[in-house]
């Protein structure tokens, strides 16, 4: 093959034979530790092994998984069994696990479960010191590196549920040497600049690439900070311990700008809803309460001193007309009666006698004869009559016997 040219494809095919003919890569055992481990949604598992002088790529298939006992993570010390293969299109060899055993704690993951225990048993995750996200803030502390993914999300999502929120950025470096301490610096800054919520992460990466969220400096600025902190690193599956330590833990940093800032569109659209049902209440309780005033005026009306004395003033004016019907009725009654009084009394009158043709005699005496007894013959006396008097002598009496015609001759 000495001078002779190939291609890249000649020679990755050349490998991967001699790979596969190989009876030791044909079913090798690995120890190591994980890193860069991620849950693909096709199911595969992507992790890398690594010791302290190399680390091999490695690839779990989902149809592999049903031997899998427990979850892979950062830091885990594994014994991971399969065929060593290359990936031609990538020019890369990668360990094609058929199963994974636990092999102890790799370093790392030890000093994160140290640290973790010696805070907890100090009392740094305990609820009672969460201090509650206020729902309305104003400003908007962020910690974490000035470019990459974490920062711009976070900016996004935060303007456009709030136009009109402030943004204070401390460009903290967040992986390697240092970066603890800048972290706790840039907590400590925004807390003295009085931001109301301060998001302190990063985005994903190996248990490594995380590891400033898990020093002690760390997560002791998490605690002593005043001001109401979000842990945002990683992704969803990524733990560390600020996330114990903070007042909020958020699986991702865009999810943290979602929890801090609240979304402005939809608090404009629940006050104009609740402003609508509001009046709506108003204009029926004020419709309540005005009906409830005409009742109650009605019955005031009813029960007031005004409204008695008209009532009684009403009353006594029907009494009135009642007892002037009666007393016209009653008039009326004797009225009639005295006309016929009157009638019998006018026919026993004296001048109706006269009227009737009979004369009223009076003597010498000046007396009224009112029987044939009183009178003398040869008498003189005054015949009074309805039209005048006459003198007259008293020539006979008669005792005893009926008047005669009163148009015939007399006694007299």
């Amino acid at each position: 093959m000495a001078g002779s040219v190939y291609s890249v494809s000649q020679v990755t095919d050349y490998i991967q034979a001699m790979f596969s003919q190989d009876y030791l890569l044909g079913r090798v055992s690995v120890r190591g530790e994980i890193s860069n481990c991620k849950y693909h949604t096709s199911g595969h598992i992507y992790f890398t092994l690594k010791d302290e002088g190399a680390s091999m790529s490695c690839i779990l298939f989902a149809s592999s998984r049903r031997n899998l006992r427990f979850r892979l993570s950062e830091g885990m010390r594994v014994v991971a069994t399969g065929r060593v293969g290359v990936y031609k299109q990538g020019g890369s060899y990668s360990l094609y696990v058929a199963d994974v055993t636990a092999d102890g704690i790799g370093a790392l993951y030890e000093r994160y479960e140290a640290l973790k225990k010696e805070l907890e048993e100090m009392g740094m995750f305990d609820a009672a010191y969460k201090q509650p996200i206020p729902k309305y803030i104003r400003t908007l502390g962020v910690v974490t590196a000035p470019t990459g993914a974490a920062v711009r999300d976070i900016i996004q999502i935060a303007k456009r549920r709030n136009p009109g929120i402030s943004i204070l950025l401390y460009p903290a470096k967040v992986q390697g040497e240092g970066a603890a301490m800048s972290i706790a610096r840039g907590i400590r800054m925004l807390e003295e600049a009085g931001v109301d919520v301060i998001i302190a992460g990063r985005g994903g990466g190996s248990i490594e690439d995380l590891w400033a969220f898990n020093e002690e400096i760390t997560a002791k600025a998490f605690f002593a900070c005043s001001v109401p902190i979000i842990s945002a690193v990683g992704h969803e599956t990524d733990t560390v311990i600020t996330d114990f330590v903070a007042d909020l833990r958020a699986p991702t940093p865009s999810a943290a700008s979602e929890l801090a800032v609240a979304d402005m569109y939809t608090l404009v659209n629940a006050l104009r809803e609740k402003r609508q049902l509001l009046g709506t209440r108003m204009d029926a309780h004020l419709r309540g309460g005005k009906d409830r005033l005409e009742q109650r005026r009605r019955v005031l009306e009813m029960f007031s001193p005004q409204q008695r004395l008209s009532n009684q003033r009403q009353q006594l004016m029907d009494k009135e007309d009642r007892l002037t019907s009666l007393m016209r009725q009653h008039l009326e009654r004797v009225r009639r009666t005295l006309e016929v009084k009157k009638e019998q009394l006018q026919g026993l009158s004296p001048q109706h006698m006269l009227a009737m043709g009979a004369a009223l005699i009076r003597g010498s005496d000046g007396l009224l004869r009112r029987s044939a007894a009183q009178l003398q013959e040869g008498e003189e006396v005054r015949l009074f009559m309805e039209d005048g008097t006459a003198d007259a002598r008293i020539l006979t009496v008669n005792h005893g016997e009926n008047h005669g015609d009163r148009s015939g001759g007399s006694g007299i």
